[in-house]
Parts: C-alpha cells; structure tokens; sequence
C-alpha cells in the first residue's frame, strides 16, 4: 500500500457529551466564545443549553445565527465581522453541516486574511485556524470530522469546495441526544447525505484500508437503523446513526468524494436545491454510471448491504443500486430532478460546473460535463 496520510480530530462521543463543550474550550484557551448556530436549534433549546454550559464555564459568548441552507459567502464575511469586532478567540458551532461549514469559513478568512473565494479548492490555507469546536445536531454532513467546507459563492451561484487538513477542528463532540429534536425529513436527508459519502469515499481511488472500514461500516449502520429510527426514536438507534455519520465523515475527509456530490454541489449553487434531497436520485445514476470502473468494490457494497453476495460480481452490485432504490422509496424521497429543481434548461450550465468540482476529480470513473448532462437529464 502508498504512504497514505490520515487527518482526525478529537472525538468526544456519547449521550449527553455537550456538557464538556466549555471545558474544551477553556482547555484550548478562549475567554470570549463566538457560537454559530442557526434559528431551528433555538427554538429547540439546545443554543440556550450550549449558552449556559458555556457560561457556566465563565466564558464570555457572541452569538451569530445568520445561518442558511447551502451557507453563503455574505454570511462568512458578516461573521468575520462580529469575530474581529468582538475580540473572540474561540469558536464554537451547533448544528447541521450549514452552521458547521459558516464557523469554517469564518475560522479561515479570520486566520488567513482576504475573502472566503481565496481559499476555494485544495490546499490554499496556509495559517492555523483560531480553536474550533464542533457539535453536530444531524447524522450526515460529517463537517465536524472533515477536512471540507461547502460554501456558496451568491454571485457566480456556485458552491465553492475548500478543502485543507485546517479545516478539520480541534475537537468535535458528537452527542446523539441532540438528535431527539430533529424533524423526520431532516433526518432521511443528512443520513442519506452519510451514506452517499461512504459510498463515494469506498469507490474513489483514494480510498485505503483505514477509510474503506469506515465507509463499509456507515454504509451498514445507516442501511439497519435509519428505517427503525423513523419508526420509534430509539436512542440507541440514534446513536448508532451518530456513529454511522462519524464513520463515513472520516473516510470521505481522508478519500473524498465523487460524481454524485460534484452534482449536488452545482445543482444547490444553482438552485439553491437542499443538499441531501439531491443523493437519493442521482446516487444509484452515478453508481451505474462507475459500475464498470469499479465492479468488484461495487460489489463490496452490495454485499453488505444485501447481506451476501450473488453469482457474480456484477449481479452482486446491481442488485445492490436496486436495494438501494427501493430503499430510498421506502424513505418517500423524491425520485427525480423534476420533482425538486425548476427546470431542466440550466443543465448544460450546471454540468460544467460540475465538471469543475473538486470532488469529481476522485470519481473512479472520468466524467466529463456531457456525462454528468447524460445522468442529470435521465434523472429529470
């Protein structure tokens, strides 16, 4: 096997681990706290609970909200803003991967000057981040374990993909209470988000034996315990869809990702479409579209979540992008493009961005823009 390098940091996990937020933060030096969350958790009471753990720990706190869907550069600069403003020295994000790629953003531009358009693609952050702390309220972004940031860029409406070992945060506290509150198509959506992840992480070429564990593992825990979640909350079910999102944040931090998300991504600049309501259509067009770069690792997936393998490799992976569509019906997810972007007359467009992202330079089969067309208008 190549050296290969492998990026992590601090995992606190379990039931109830928020409580240790403000003693990581003391731990790492702050005195003046910025939390970055977002108006759904307010009205859910978990800022007001970080609020208090933090100030409990005699922390100063700023607190910034303005956080959106698919983040945007508008909101990085006004959160470097309040940060320089307010003297802050730490900061501390609550939430999905929108509120967790803000505080990103905002840690970047902070550290390293200029705008957040500086710092889109791989490796451009040259200086230490100010301490970051990351708690995520969903099972799915995995930003709290990456080394990504997914942020807007409103004028070309583009999502721009940073990507540096920087990003990934000094600590991230994975509490699988917070995930009592989270409303059911919030929760399909940032599981299947996890599961393209570790779908996309096991087939790139950059996969290796410490991510393709992490990605088969994701992949089995999301395909057992989403299904039984919905039904009855069960805490250990969630915790077990905590775990999965971990697992497949870790692998595709380390092997990134592929054609499925260099789409979403262009299509959520574009039409502002959420994030993960776009996987469960193009996932299993992708899939098919890799199938003869990557049979035997396709079959790998397949087998785990068919639960064995069929009389070839290429049955086994077939029968596994059916399991996986039946599945996403299962879950009510929408099943074509029409049914969640406006038109289909900006393909052409979106697909050359596409084509431009940086996640599709490890799809395990080259795409170009037309291939990318080909399997957004079959999906339309």
């Amino acid at each position: 096997m190549d050296i290969r390098k492998f990026s992590l940091p601090e995992i606190i996990f379990g039931h109830g681990s928020i409580r240790y937020t403000g003693s990581y933060a003391l731990q790492l030096g702050g005195k003046r706290v910025l939390v970055v969350s977002d108006q759904g958790l307010e009205r859910c009471g978990w800022v007001d609970l970080l609020l208090d753990i933090l100030e409990k720990s005699n922390l100063e706190t700023i607190y910034f909200d303005q956080v959106y869907s698919n983040p945007r550069d508008i909101h990085i600069e006004a959160g470097v803003a309040l940060y320089r403003e307010s003297g802050a020295d730490v900061i501390v994000s609550l939430g999905g991967g929108s509120p967790m790629d803000t505080a990103k953003g905002i840690a970047a531009v902070v550290a390293n000057g200029g705008t957040i358009h500086d710092y889109e693609g791989a490796n451009r952050i040259t200086r230490p981040l100010p301490p970051l702390i990351l708690l995520p309220s969903t099972a799915g972004s995995g930003s709290d374990v990456s080394q990504f940031a997914i942020i807007t860029d409103t004028k070309r409406r583009v999502k721009m993909s940073i990507i540096s070992r920087s990003l990934t945060p000094n600590v991230s506290i994975i509490d699988p209470d917070l995930l009592d509150t989270v409303e059911d198509h919030l929760l399909i959506t940032s599981a299947v988000d996890a599961l393209a992840h570790a779908v996309e992480s096991y087939l790139s070429p950059l996969a290796h034996p410490l991510t393709e564990t992490h990605a088969l593992n994701a992949i089995r825990l999301i395909t057992r315990h989403l299904p039984r979640a919905l039904r009855t909350r069960n805490p250990e079910d969630l915790e077990r869809l905590s775990l999965a999102s971990t697992a497949a944040g870790i692998s595709f931090s380390n092997a990134s990702l592929g054609a499925c998300h260099a789409i979403a991504h262009s299509l959520g600049g574009f039409f502002d479409t959420p994030h993960g309501e776009v996987h469960p259509i193009i996932l299993p067009r992708v899939m098919r579209f890799n199938l003869p770069a990557c049979t035997t690792r396709m079959a790998d997936i397949g087998e785990v979540i068919l639960g064995g393998r069929r009389a070839s490799d290429e049955a086994t992976a077939e029968a596994g992008i059916i399991w996986l569509e039946d599945f996403f019906r299962t879950l009510g997810t929408a099943s074509r493009l029409s049914d969640i972007v406006p038109g289909a007359e900006d393909f052409q467009q979106i697909c050359a961005m596409a084509a431009r992202d940086a996640c599709l330079l490890t799809n395990p089969r080259p795409a170009s823009a037309n291939d990318l067309l080909s399997i957004c208008q079959e999906a339309w």
